[in-house]
C-alpha cells in the first residue's frame, strides 16, 4: 500500500507573526480533510504517522511519492 510520512517539522519556522502561523495551521488542516475526503487514511507506525491509500492511481494523482520498500514498489508495476 503506498505511503507517505506526515512530518510538520518547521511548519511554522518561518513564520512572522501569529497570525501568519495560524494560516499555515489553517491550509495544512484543509490539506487534511481534502485527503481524508478522498479516501487517504492515517497510519501510526515506530517512525510515525503514515498517509496511506489502498488505490495507487488516487495516490499518484495528488502526485506523492511512495515510502514504500523498492521490491513493494517494483510489484505495483503492471506487466504488459
Amino acid at each position: 500500500m503506498a505511503f507517505f510520512t506526515w512530518k510538520d517539522k518547521g511548519l511554522t519556522s518561518d513564520c512572522a507573526s501569529l497570525e501568519a502561523m495560524a494560516f499555515r495551521f489553517e491550509e495544512s488542516a484543509k490539506l487534511m480533510k481534502k485527503l481524508s475526503q478522498k479516501g487517504f487514511q492515517l497510519k501510526k507506525s515506530q517512525n510515525g504517522q503514515l498517509i496511506i491509500h489502498s488505490d495507487q492511481e488516487v495516490f499518484d494523482e495528488w502526485g506523492f511519492i511512495s515510502e514504500e520498500l523498492p521490491f513493494r514498489q517494483l510489484n505495483l508495476i503492471p506487466e504488459e
